[in-house]
């Protein structure tokens, strides 16, 4: 079982979106049994996946009350990925990781669910925080989506230095660039700094994911924005086997 964290510490950088495209990928593509857990109070991607209500079973107690995750996981509309939903509860989980003291929660949690999928995908919160910290223990890969600016450039510069910091984390780091317009300079010129990044257009096409509440590849498998999100994918499959 491979763990992908989309992750970033700065918001509105299209984590939830690249989360449910990936997930779609993994599922349809790969034909890959796959969960996408969302750790994200705001619940990004259980809206783009069409999921109006919260559940009645809160997410936080699946952390705190040892709930299992199955109680709670539900199948979605895309054949062979299933949800594990977030809701308000899970403003309280940086401080129950802070005074629990097991710094490997979620981790094990995940590992609990290795019988039952192929690929599990976080769609995490922009924070900093022991939050972060567990999600990085728990990742094989961390995804960082960025925007071409400095302050962009910045967090994935913080999310490699507490990643340093951290014991037993056998995690990788991928950046990728997201919501790129090459008829800007700074974007071409952030690209071509960077060749090797992978790239995510700013497409229409990937708004009407929002719209239409699907992933692009549902209603629009054949656009740019598409293959971007495919080619993405498949560069992660080589890469996650190249750490085997």
């Amino acid at each position: 079982m491979a763990v992908i964290a989309i992750y970033s510490p700065k918001g509105g950088v299209g984590k939830s979106t690249m989360a449910v495209n990936l997930a779609w990928c993994s599922s349809t593509i790969s034909n890959k049994r796959t969960l996408l857990w969302e750790l994200d109070p705001q619940r990004g991607a259980s809206y783009l996946l069409g999921e109006d209500e919260e559940h009645g079973k809160p997410a936080f107690s699946v952390f705190s009350k040892d709930r299992p995750a199955s109680s709670i996981i539900t199948a979605t509309e895309i054949e062979g990925l299933d949800l594990l939903p977030s809701d308000g509860s899970l403003v309280e989980l940086d401080s129950y990781f802070s005074q629990l003291g097991k710094k490997r929660r979620l981790a094990k949690i995940a590992e609990g669910l290795q019988s039952e999928y192929q690929v599990i995908i976080l769609d995490c919160p922009p924070v900093m925080n022991e939050v972060a910290r567990q999600i990085m223990r728990a990742a094989d890969l961390i995804i960082v989506p960025l925007s071409p600016s400095p302050l962009a450039r910045r967090s994935l510069d913080l999310v490699r230095l507490e990643l340093s910091r951290i014991v037993k984390s056998h995690a990788a780091i991928l950046p990728v660039f997201s919501m790129i317009d090459r008829r800007r300079s700074l974007h071409r010129d952030a690209c071509a700094g960077q060749p090797d990044w992978p790239i995510i257009p700013m497409s229409s096409a990937i708004e009407q994911v929002a719209v239409r509440r699907a992933p692009i590849g549902a209603f629009q498998r054949s656009c740019p924005a598409s293959a971007a999100f495919i080619n993405l994918w498949k560069g992660i499959e080589v890469k996650l086997e190249k750490m085997r």
